[in-house]
């Protein structure tokens, strides 16, 4: 039995060739990894713009025009994303100035944009009001005050929106869980605190507040969590209007959906959960009188994780008699922090191999200098050698927008596979001797733009 048999339910584009060479999305790994080099990001076009589909006919299907679907940044930030979800009709959520520069670079019109961060600083906000960014969701005390000053500065009436935190546990890993009491994130509902907030924004000339947010984790595999999630933001919707006479259009409920990485992995489709909310949504505005709600929610990981493959080329093997056997890789925890981070777990392959049985129990490393830097522990593969080529799956979310230059190391490129062609769409970092010659055009272009083209080398150095 060819591994292929083990791992195409996982990513549904993969297959094998009469040479044994993994083909993703029918383009030969082995060969982009020749023409492009190792480690290298492999994104699947054709599979993140079947998943936008795929949430914007569910949302229109459940709630007509009141439905809409963002794009979560913060999981695969580049140029050409954005010109995905700009043709693709999505909208997009935003966490600092690079994202919204890149958004505004590829063309994406900011109305459909929200901003988020728990510490977005002046400069941030500034740069999301004059780019006319369509909502920032508020999460700290002191926004609301310069939120209100910048929109007056600007000639604006700004969308505003009040992260909340309602209370949910959900079952995922506690680094991820955002929707507890104890988060970072938002404002609470049984201490009051979000009430203050609400009646502080309605007290601005400047703001309109037309959205509460919450986001109860991530890689969430479970609906009760959601339809709970729903009874409290409805619950609350209808104390504060009743309350203080305070009424919004619409609840963002974030996003959270888990993806295929490993067999043990069992994720709800989307119809499923967007089912689920809007019976859950339409049967509690009845029952509570709240009239028509908007509903916003913000897939990132479900709609880019299973669309990216990382190759690497494996390097030094060695065997620790009794332990285990390590396979190390050209990457590791600079290309993809995630297992050092909250111990995520995937599923890999020989990609020059795929005609063997996968029979080799070996521990896949990385190659910096950190003893926790591990990609995955414990896996079966086909039996390693130098130089042959190991693809990971599910690597397009969380992996190149939290890639790292540590021990120096230039971050990957990004090719884009689409209908049996690919493209190079963010450029391998190199080292350079000169400071102006191209090591990635986009980390220049926003070393340039966070410096305001002042002090040009300075600014480049905080991409070097």
């Amino acid at each position: 039995m060819s591994h292929t048999d083990n791992i195409d339910f996982l990513c549904g584009n993969v297959s094998a060739d009469e040479n044994g060479h993994l083909l993703f999305a029918g383009q030969d790994t082995a060969a982009l990894a020749r023409e492009y080099g190792t480690p290298l990001y492999l994104m699947d076009e054709e599979r993140i713009r079947e998943r936008c589909r795929t949430y914007i006919k569910g949302l229109k299907d459940a709630f007509g025009d009141k439905g809409q679907a963002l794009f979560a940044s913060k999981a695969a930030s580049f140029k050409r994303i954005y010109e995905i979800m700009k043709e693709e009709k999505m909208g997009i959520d935003l966490v600092s100035s690079g994202e919204i520069y890149t958004a505004a670079r590829a063309g994406f019109g900011m109305e459909k944009s929200f901003f988020h961060g728990n510490n977005k600083t002046e400069h941030e906000l500034e740069t999301a009001i004059k780019n006319g960014v369509g909502c920032i969701i508020i999460d700290s005390f002191h926004e609301v005050d310069v939120i209100d000053q910048l929109a007056e500065k600007y000639g604006r009436k700004q969308n505003v929106g009040l992260r909340i935190k309602p209370g949910v546990d959900a079952h995922t890993h506690k680094y991820i869980m955002t929707g507890n009491e104890d988060s970072k994130f938002g404002f609470g509902i049984e201490d009051e605190t979000a009430d203050y907030m609400l009646q502080l924004i309605c007290e601005k000339e400047n703001l309109v507040l037309s959205t509460l947010h919450c986001h109860i984790g991530s890689q969430i595999f479970e609906l009760e969590s959601f339809a709970v999630t729903v009874d409290i933001m409805t619950d609350y919707l209808k104390k504060i209007t009743e309350k203080y006479g305070i009424s919004v259009r619409e609840i963002n409920f974030g996003g959270g959906f888990g993806i295929h990485y490993t067999n043990e992995d069992k994720p709800l489709e989307f119809s499923e959960y967007v089912a689920l909310i809007a019976e859950k949504l339409s049967e509690n505005c009845k029952k509570k009188e709240l009239g028509e709600i908007g509903f916003v929610v913000e897939p990132g990981r479900s709609i880019v994780g299973e669309a990216g493959t990382t190759l690497y080329t494996i390097g030094a093997i060695k065997n620790i008699p009794g332990i285990r056997t390590d396979v190390s890789v050209d990457g590791g925890m600079t290309d993809n922090p995630r297992t050092a981070l909250y111990q995520a777990e995937y599923l890999c392959t020989v990609a020059n191999k795929m005609n063997e049985e996968a029979d080799t129990k070996v521990s896949i490393a990385g190659r910096c200098c950190e003893s926790g830097d591990m990609l995955i522990w414990d896996t079966m593969i086909q039996q390693p050698a130098y130089k042959d080529i190991l693809a990971v799956f599910s690597t397009g979310a969380y992996c190149y927008s939290m890639a790292s230059n540590y021990n120096r190391i230039p971050r990957p490129p990004v090719a884009v596979t689409c209908k049996g062609e690919d493209k190079l769409v963010v450029k391998r970092e190199i080292p350079m001797d000169n400071s102006k010659d191209l090591v990635n055009s986009l980390d220049i272009a926003l070393a340039e733009y966070h410096c305001n083209n002042k002090n040009y080398e300075k600014g480049l150095s905080i991409y070097r």
